[in-house]
């Protein structure tokens, strides 16, 4: 029997594919996503975090005005990652999902506009008041805060890092927010590595290199997001690293955010780390139990809801790897609580959170892996996940296989489920030829844009593992991999 949120949610399917048209619909939508509709909440569920990232940061309004066009209600949208949708993922659809990123670049900037004719400041959606501060990032913040307080003076270039879903974007556009409230008549920028980039091809192609040089250069401050979308293409850093000096010998104020450190960000040209490496470089750690804690009961605040200490405390031990997935499991108990009509007690959280508890746990940690190891490489988490078999994707979907087998507890199946549906024997194969390397001391050897780049696998692994805030054995002295039985579903 279909109920009525059932026809909703169909019909705000349909919306979404007429506004952004069928061939959209089918790589990011179809088969790849589950929306679900409570009463004040629109969950979007995707296979793995790539598309649940990508989905969020290009069709979040697009979902939202679908939504509100068909129930004429405003939601609150969260996503989740769910790999049981993995298996309704059709066979190409990652490699038509990184076909269609490479032919499809967006050009949009949020930058900072005057009264007298130059652009009007357009909010962005993070806020310092809306950051949760504790030691985890206590020194990203202070840094945050000093540079909207003193633009180009001490912090100045800044790059923060962390792992996806820990604060970065948030505590970036927070500054831009800051500049816009303080100094009114500052000139700022703000894209993401993606827009820079699109925006330079567009300019080089259109020959309109001296307007490009204006938008990133006649400015105060300059803001890039997701600076390690840069790598792996050797003209647009070039273009970058002439723009950062321009702004950095001018003493304007740069801000740089990633999702890794930048000696860690692959095929970036040694003029680049070197720049960057000079910044003030500072990390967003995971969040400790005071900042997640703190976390959920400013969400819950801001939602309007009675959560008790310990249900707070539940969801707090329970997820631990990012500010995401630990919203979401909010979320999710006060959707439960809604749809029963029951109080938020915590055997009502521990119900709603169970399964949550179980499919997210070793996800999360196979997300940070597949980020980590696809930034080195500098390919997207996307490639791992493709049918392509280059020396270089091959390489790194070895390495995260072998990494997910050695940190988590999922098995083979689960792995390949996981990585783009590939069949288990691809997982052991793939496992035991990444440990048997590093049993015999085998270099690693890859392709860049500037050729075959070889480099100590030993050395590269135990990066990756220090990257990823992973204690253990010397990857040459790890035990040998072998089959798991499969976690029951």
């Amino acid at each position: 029997m279909i109920t009525c949120a059932q026809e909703a949610v169909s019909s705000i399917e349909s919306r979404i594919a007429e506004k952004i048209g069928p061939k959209r619909f089918n790589v990011w939508f179809k088969n790849a996503t589950q929306l679900t509709l409570t009463d004040n909440f629109l969950r979007v569920s995707a296979p793995n975090r790539f598309v649940g990232e990508w989905i969020e940061r290009h069709f979040s309004d697009v979902i939202l005005e679908a939504a509100k066009e068909v129930t004429e209600q405003e939601y609150t949208l969260s996503f989740v990652t769910d790999p049981e949708l993995a298996r309704t993922l059709r066979k190409k659809q990652p490699d038509r999902q990184v076909e269609y990123i490479a032919n499809n670049p967006t050009r949009t900037v949020r930058e900072s506009r005057r009264a007298d004719g130059l652009p009007v400041a357009q909010p962005l959606r993070g806020t310092l008041d809306a950051f949760v501060s504790g030691p985890s990032n206590r020194l990203a913040y202070a840094a945050a805060v000093d540079v909207i307080e003193n633009p180009g003076t001490k912090y100045n270039p800044l790059f923060v890092h962390g792992g996806c879903g820990l604060g970065t974007t948030h505590l970036v556009q927070a500054i831009c927010n800051g500049w816009a409230e303080k100094h009114p008549n500052l000139r700022w920028r703000y894209v993401t590595g993606e827009e820079f980039t699109n925006d330079y091809v567009y300019a080089v192609k259109a020959r309109e290199m001296s307007a490009f040089h204006s938008r990133y250069r006649d400015i105060d401050a300059l803001v890039i997001d997701d600076v390690h979308f840069l790598a792996n293409k050797r003209a647009t850093q070039e273009g970058f690293l002439n723009t950062f000096k321009a702004i950095d010998a001018a003493g304007k104020q740069i801000v740089l955010a990633s999702d890794a450190h930048p000696k860690m960000i692959g095929h970036f040209s040694d003029s680049l780390v070197s720049r960057f490496v000079s910044c003030m470089v500072v990390r967003i750690e995971s969040p400790d139990l005071e900042v997640r804690t703190n976390v959920l009961r400013r969400r819950a605040e801001k939602l309007n809801v009675e959560v008790s200490d310990a249900v707070i405390r539940h969801i707090a031990e329970n997820f631990l790897a990012n500010i995401r997935e630990l919203e979401g499991a909010l979320l999710n108990v006060v959707a439960q609580a809604q749809i029963g009509g029951e109080p938020i007690t915590l055997s009502l959280a521990e119900r709603a959170t169970k399964n949550l508890i179980r499919q997210t746990a070793p996800v999360v940690m196979l997300s940070d892996i597949e980020s980590v190891v696809s930034i080195y490489f500098g390919l997207s988490p996307a490639d791992l996940h493709t049918s392509r078999k280059s020396r270089t994707i091959a390489l790194a979907r070895g390495i995260a296989m072998y990494l997910a087998r050695k940190h988590t507890d999922m098995s083979f199946p689960e792995i390949g489920r996981f990585m783009g549906n590939k069949n288990h024997s691809t997982v052991i194969l793939a496992s035991r030829r990444i440990g048997k390397m590093l049993q015999d001391n085998v270099p690693a050897q890859w392709m860049t844009p500037a050729g075959l780049k070889e480099h100590n696998l030993s050395n590269l692994v135990a990066d990756l593992e220090e990257q990823l805030g992973l204690a253990g054995p010397a990857p040459q002295a790890a035990a040998p991999i072998e089959p798991r039985a499969a976690a029951a579903s």
